[in-house]
């Protein structure tokens, strides 16, 4: 569906259920040049299963309008921009690399808005290495090869992934392809990476939320490997850690222990 944010069309996935006053809402944020289709698994179990589901494009990207964020916090302002324009008072949040630090900025500024927060492939800092920043401006189709190398564990996924034989690393790289060119004014590829790279207050904005914090995080994830999330699930307190066998794009390689563990968190 389409929603109207601060003037600007912004497109949401819901799951293939329509949207529905008096259901609790959980909302999916996409991490750097890719779009609301990452999670089409885990959101159309959740939205034939009692949930409003918003998976946004995020802002000037795919079939959304307006400016890409150049930041953390602007993201994270649009996300709860984005829940006063569907008139939800409070939801889950769920975010994946990027979105996962937007989802615990928007947490911070807003934590009476916030039920649930869940950081799948998340890492702080998330820096990002001088070549690829470079390679993201410069060279951006070699930048996509790097990238998709380095975020899949296999290139075989589980029948529950998309179907037999989907090939995880031709079908994202097409993704990542599309998305930047979805743009032509603006390399969301460099624009995402940069805002990840100098984003510094992930430790202040965890210690701030005030809700449950779930950490889903992929034992053979090469871009945000598990170790580097130590500073965050030092400041949430209390907070669940679940490890799924697979790389960085686990919403793929591993969909059915992605899910599993959503729904256990979120689960009354």
């Amino acid at each position: 569906m389409d929603l109207v944010v601060k003037g600007r069309r912004t497109y949401c996935y819901t799951g293939g259920r329509p949207f529905a006053a008096g259901r609790p809402t959980v909302v999916f944020l996409h991490g750097v040049l890719n779009d609301h289709s990452v999670w089409i698994l885990q959101t159309r179990s959740f939205a034939h299963h009692g949930w409003n589901v918003l998976a946004p494009d995020l802002p000037g990207h795919c079939r959304s309008e307006g400016e890409p964020p150049a930041s953390v916090e602007e993201a994270a302002q649009f996300v709860l921009d984005l829940l006063d324009a569907a008139g939800v008072q409070r939801a889950a949040l769920v975010g994946h690399s990027f979105g996962s630090l937007v989802a615990m900025e928007a947490a911070a500024r807003a934590p009476q808005r916030v039920s649930h927060l869940a950081l799948l492939g998340t890492a702080f800092p998330m820096k990002v290495s001088a070549a690829l920043l470079e390679s993201s401006l410069a060279q951006p189709m070699k930048a996509i090869d790097m990238v998709n190398v380095f975020s899949h564990a296999t290139l075989a996924p589980p029948p529950s992934a998309l179907g037999p034989g989907t090939w995880l690393y031709g079908g994202s790289r097409a993704l990542m392809k599309r998305v930047l060119a979805s743009n032509p004014r603006v390399n969301l590829f460099h624009r995402g990476f940069v805002a990840c790279d100098s984003y510094r207050g992930g430790e202040d904005a965890l210690a701030r939320a005030q809700c449950p914090v779930l950490f889903v995080l992929g034992r053979r994830d090469a871009m945000t490997p598990p170790k580097a999330a130590q500073s965050l699930q030092a400041k949430a307190a209390g907070a669940t850690t679940v490890l799924v066998d697979a790389g960085h794009q686990m919403m793929a390689e591993a969909p059915d222990a992605v899910l599993a563990a959503l729904q256990d968190f979120v689960r009354p």
